[in-house]
């Protein structure tokens, strides 16, 4: 095939790394100058040398973690496995989503500082005695906010099963080359986008403009020293009220 095409340049990508595609859409994302604070993925991906390469690209991780005895963590001077470092951990009792949480290095950076992320785990919703383990590379956020992030996954897997159960993907294909393939899922995925942009234009309010924007500024939140004289306020007329009588 003509190196020149576009069949030669998708069948090249086709046979790279995983990872090496992962940096490659990454890399052509942010040229186009699509912008996030994180960047989410499965456990598929998430290994130190991975993580610490996308920190070069100017974006954190929340990542979900798979318990290997081959990655290791640094925590209070030892190296320790995912499953080692939760037994050394105090856990919280009960019904606690939220089981533990610390601060560990995954390696080193250029300059050879050690490279610290956060590690939360979380009890898993349909096995109790199970736990999963969420990473995050900003150790400013919070438990909350590291579960609320990465759950904005779950998109991702609606977009597959919409499209495999609802847009017949692979399903209603009958050729069998390469090209054929690529031009299907391209339709398909083409299918999902004016979807998504119809079910957006009849339920998201964002999409009414300059009206929810100015609804936005009516319901804007008191500032806090309003907020306070309306509390004082409040309390005096009930103490007095109550005095009276």
């Amino acid at each position: 095939m003509d190196k020149r095409t576009c069949g030669y340049k998708r069948r090249k990508e086709s046979m790279q790394k995983a990872t090496d595609a992962l940096f490659g859409l990454l890399t052509q994302a942010q040229s186009m100058g699509i912008t996030a604070k994180y960047l989410l993925f499965d456990s598929w991906f998430a290994h130190p040398a991975t993580i610490l390469r996308v920190l070069d690209h100017s974006i954190h991780v929340v990542c979900m973690l798979k318990a290997t005895p081959k990655i290791h963590y640094e925590y209070e001077g030892r190296r320790l496995t995912l499953k080692e470092l939760y037994s050394a951990l105090r856990k919280r009792h009960g019904r606690a989503k939220i089981l533990a949480s610390v601060n560990v290095s995954i390696g080193r950076d250029a300059k050879g500082n050690p490279v610290p992320v956060k590690i939360v785990f979380v009890r898993e919703r349909n096995r109790s005695r199970q736990w999963l383990a969420l990473l995050p590379t900003d150790t400013r956020l919070s438990d909350d906010e590291v579960i609320r992030i990465y759950g904005k996954r779950w998109d991702i897997e609606t977009f597959f099963k919409v499209s495999k159960s609802h847009l017949r993907l692979a399903k209603e294909l009958q050729g069998r080359t390469y090209d054929h393939m690529f031009a299907h899922t391209t339709i398909v995925f083409a299918r999902y986008i004016m979807l998504s942009a119809a079910a957006r234009d009849e339920k998201d309010p964002r999409t009414i403009g300059a009206l929810f924007l100015d609804c936005c500024d009516e319901l804007e939140d008191i500032r806090y020293a309003d907020a306070m004289r309306l509390l004082i306020e409040t309390a005096t007329v009930h103490h007095g009220g109550s005095r009276c009588s």
